[in-house]
């Protein structure tokens, strides 16, 4: 059975899963599309392409016919967590009847981290759903029923990364939404506050966001001209440490509500933009109310296509599980481009170590890109992680602010030597506290890092990578940042990365099989 499936509105994309495996999933923010761009016509057809039949079932994520919360609904609409409000009907497509599936956004987020989750169909499970609107938990019984428990934060994305942008002078005051990149960028500035005592301007606040209907009126910076930290400045204190507290804020809002109804010792779902939190991840990890804690890599929008067509399996089939990895988005396109300038030899694993190892910066290319919005070893800017000189080097190459991390990619059997943690990471999406100070470049200002794991089964040609570089250097772990021009999503055809490497000044870059340097 092949089930194509296609998400409308920000964080675009179509996916297949054909006899229960993830085919593909494509989104329109990559191959340098807009980042977060919405699904067009273009992209859908693309994926109608890449099918080798007219697929038995065609599924849309459900969405709004606007950003208003209660305009007219796409499909099954936005909210809705249980079976009640899915649309399944035959329609006919090129000649052949197939099926039309709908189910809700909300209900996209629940099913697809339980399709993608690693635990068996039948164990109960608890879910957590945090992004731009929706703020809920969940129980997912034996039989697949999906009960909601409460909501005990509406909106939290929203309110999260409308903080960065209130206090941000460069954002308008009549901007009429908060820009999407901000709640990344209050993650990292979060790491810069200190735990010094509350002041009563930064509980009003607080407690004036959290108790905000995000649902019922969109929040809007001209609202809160009267509070301090109206642009205040990002680089100040009293702000940052207004990020750490917020963020801690709003965490203990939902924890309280786990602890008090949820004691089964289940595991726990999370899905939604806020699952891309590593702090919050970790916290959930080390809360000790869960059997284990699942974030599927495409834990934002960028999973809902997935999550939809898993829904319509499971009401087809019966089955709701899916086969899946990380790196099921397209080949990489070597289109015509210029080489001139570049030398190419064989990407011989302990030639591009030795290169990293003296100061290189390269781009590496390798396979399907990756499936959400981090580079996991397939479209990557990788280097040495020793010095803070190569952080401040990767930030200017990524037209990024200062004060933003860069992750580290390493070796599964490193974690243990270098970090404090809570286990495995191969998606990059948990917390870690840096044991040594030798790896400086991937060190947060608060001493932690998002560290991404890898095994060779997961991996095998970064993890090759690895190990030639722990073989020079003694350290299995590099930089990894993602491969994009800025405000686009990854790189992933051949013009586009020699033009980026020429504009950013790397100093080459790897695509499978063949290494290509600079000349002198």
């Amino acid at each position: 059975m092949k089930i194509f499936s296609y998400k409308p509105g920000h964080d675009g994309h179509v996916a297949l899963i054909e006899d229960a495996t993830l085919a593909f999933s494509i989104e329109a923010e990559k191959d340098s599309g807009p980042r977060y761009a919405p699904v067009t016509p273009e992209l859908v057809l693309r994926g109608l392409g890449l099918c080798d039949a007219i697929p038995d079932v065609h599924a849309l994520s459900g969405w709004m016919g606007s950003f208003r919360p209660f305009a007219q609904p796409l499909g099954a609409g936005y909210f809705g967590h249980d079976e009640s409000g899915i649309i399944d009907r035959p329609q006919r497509f090129a000649g052949k009847e197939v099926r039309f599936f709908s189910s809700s956004h909300e209900r996209s987020h629940i099913i697809g981290s339980y399709a993608m989750s690693p635990f068996p169909q039948g164990q109960a499970c608890y879910a957590l759903v945090w992004e731009g609107v929706l703020g809920s938990f969940y129980r997912i019984d034996e039989k697949l029923q999906v009960t909601k428990l409460g909501t005990p934060v509406t909106g939290p994305g929203h309110k999260y990364g409308f903080l960065y942008g209130l206090a941000d002078p460069t954002l308008a005051i009549d901007a009429r939404k908060s820009r999407r990149e901000d709640a990344g960028k209050l993650m990292a500035i979060a790491g810069y506050g200190r735990d010094v005592p509350e002041t009563p301007e930064e509980r009003e606040l607080i407690e004036r966001l959290i108790a905000w209907d995000a649902v019922a009126a969109p929040l809007r910076k001209a609202d809160f001209v009267g509070t301090p930290f109206f642009d205040i400045g990002l680089e100040t204190e009293a702000f940052r440490n207004l990020a750490r507290r917020f963020q801690d804020a709003m965490f203990s809002r939902f924890l309280d509500f786990a602890r008090a109804n949820m004691r089964d010792g289940l595991p726990l779902l999370v899905s939604g933009g806020c699952g891309l939190n590593c702090d919050w991840n970790s916290e959930w990890k080390g809360c000790g109310l869960f059997a284990d804690v699942f974030v599927q890599p495409c834990t934002n929008d960028s999973g809902s296509a997935i999550g939809t067509a898993a829904d319509a399996q499971l009401r087809i089939t019966g089955n709701a599980k899916i086969a899946w990895t990380a790196y099921a988005g397209e080949d990489f396109v070597h289109d015509a481009a210029d080489l001139t300038g570049f030398a190419a030899v064989p990407a011989d694993d302990a030639v591009v170590a030795e290169a990293l190892a003296g100061g290189a910066v390269l781009a590496w290319v390798q396979g399907r890109y990756e499936i959400g919005p981090r580079a996991l070893g397939n479209r990557s800017l990788i280097a040495a992680p020793f010095t803070k000189e190569m952080h401040t080097r990767l930030n200017a190459i990524k037209k990024r602010e200062g004060f933003r991390p860069i992750a580290p990619i390493l070796l599964e059997e490193e974690l243990d030597r270098l970090f404090t943690h809570h286990g495995p990471s191969p998606h990059m999406l948990y917390f870690q506290r840096v044991k040594t100070d030798a790896i400086q470049a991937v060190t947060h200002v608060d001493g932690s890092a998002r560290a991404q794991t890898v095994t060779a089964a997961q991996n095998a040609r970064m993890h090759a990578l690895l190990s030639a570089f722990k073989a020079r250097t003694g350290y299995g772990v590099l930089c990894n940042t993602s491969l994009n021009f800025s405000g686009k999503g990854f790189i992933n055809r051949m013009s586009d990365l020699v033009r980026y490497v020429r504009d950013t000044g790397l100093d080459g870059f790897v695509v499978g099989d063949r290494f290509y340097r600079r000349r002198p």
